[in-house]
């Protein structure tokens, strides 16, 4: 069989990495995958490098076939995930051989899935990255039908004793439900609000189905502007909560522009962009203000967390192969 991975269906897939930040220097949004904490622990758990381009899922079902055995990790919202028709879990490392199925079905709850696959992909790249980005029109837009070449293989690891799960590494995973709370920092232009600048916190927000990469568009008991004049376009930052004229708060993401100019009420945490990437069209949000030095250290947490799996499956992977090894 090729050295690729054939895809079956594919709605809403793409190959997707971190992003280009530097890219910001030449007027170019960042991009890159919305969940953060998914996408990391995904490569994690599939033995790549922390930032290695695997395939992000959203929404709708997805089906390939690897041609080489290789090992392949899920993470990100609920889903259905089988490999020749069997039932296999989330959040942990699968073995898959040459020629079986892989589908994941029934995404629910979050609305983004992050499928890893050992060695990531041989995928174009610009600035660095693999990053789609529409504007440009550059990306690894995935379709039935295609192939994407698969660098490395990965042998068949089973468990020892019948068929399980092959460990169980204790990481705690997100839960997803109707209502998320995000934490966001006080933005620059807070005073621009007045007293209803206090409605992002006392209020409860519907994501609406206008929101895509570059904003996430909410209804609700918006904050309006107390003040006259227009601004001048400048340079705003990704997680940037901006009150257009309208009846939309808007948030900017992961694919926003470099520069805008309305005013900015607050800005959404690093881990509060990550949980806001899995909120479907009809849920609920409720933001909750934190000091910069808790965004901080609750980021730092999170990073020591991913660090802490990784060392733990280096470990247990190294004890398998050499299991492997005493047992030949």
């Amino acid at each position: 069989m090729p050295k690729t991975l054939k895809i079956h269906k594919a709605a809403l897939a793409c190959v997707q990495d971190l992003g280009r930040p530097q890219g910001a220097r030449y007027g170019l949004p960042a991009n890159g995958a919305m969940d953060h904490l998914s996408f990391r622990a995904a490569n994690i758990l599939a033995r790549n490098e922390q930032s290695a381009a695997l395939i992000e899922i959203t929404a709708m079902d997805f089906a390939a076939t690897p041609g080489v055995d290789t090992l392949i990790t899920v993470t990100g919202s609920p889903a259905d995930l089988t490999v020749n028709g069997l039932a296999c879990p989330q959040w942990l490392p699968v073995s898959v051989r040459a020629g079986e199925r892989i589908e994941i079905r029934n995404i629910r709850n979050g609305l983004r899935v992050y499928l890893a696959i050992h060695g990531s992909f041989d995928v174009d790249t610009y600035m660095g990255s693999a990053a789609p980005d529409p504007v440009l029109g550059f990306g690894t837009i995935l379709s039935a039908g295609d192939e994407i070449t698969l660098p490395a293989h990965h042998p068949p690891v089973e468990h020892p004793i019948y068929v399980h799960p092959l460990f169980r590494p204790g990481f705690e995973t997100p839960v997803y439900t109707e209502t998320t709370l995000i934490d966001v920092t006080e933005g620059p232009d807070v005073a621009d609000f007045g007293h209803t600048a206090s409605n992002l916190y006392t209020s409860e927000f519907t994501m609406t189905e206008r929101s895509n990469t570059i904003g996430l568009r909410l209804t609700g008991n918006l904050p309006q502007k107390q003040t006259s004049g227009e601004m001048l376009s400048r340079g705003v930052p990704v997680g940037a909560i901006e009150v257009p004229t309208g009846s939309e708060l808007l948030i900017l993401h992961r694919g926003r522009g470099v520069t805008a100019g309305y005013p900015v009420l607050a800005v959404t945490t690093l881990t509060g962009l990550s949980a806001l990437a899995q909120v479907r069209p009809g849920n609920k949000v409720r933001f909750r203000e934190v000091p910069v030095e808790t965004a901080v250290a609750t980021y730092r947490a999170e990073r020591r967390r991913l660090d802490a799996l990784e060392e733990t499956i280096t470990a247990i992977f190294h004890s398998l192969d050499r299991y492997g090894r005493d047992a030949a």
